[in-house]
């Protein structure tokens, strides 16, 4: 009789167990996508900017070098971090 009892008591506890590492998980995938999304957004802004500001300085093909250099410095370090890391 105490076996079945503590059959479903134990099932119980592992199915909440498992809904509140499912909602943990599902909270984390949201706010992680929701700080991607942020960070894109604000890259593309800032982009924008400094290419309004930087051509209002010089023509347009200067500032789109600019801006362009620096994105690609930005990514060239961020490959040797993470080539760094690895190694």
């Amino acid at each position: 009789m105490i076996g079945p009892l503590l059959r479903v008591a134990a099932s119980a506890a592992a199915a909440r167990s498992l809904r509140s590492a499912a909602n943990d998980a599902l909270n984390r995938a949201l706010l992680t996508m929701g700080a991607a999304i942020s960070i894109v957004i604000g890259a593309v802004f800032l982009t924008a900017s400094a290419w309004s500001l930087i051509e209002s300085r010089l023509d347009s093909a200067a500032a789109s070098a600019i801006v362009g250099a620096f994105w690609g410095l930005l990514g060239l370090s961020y490959f040797v971090a993470t080539r760094r890391r690895r190694t």
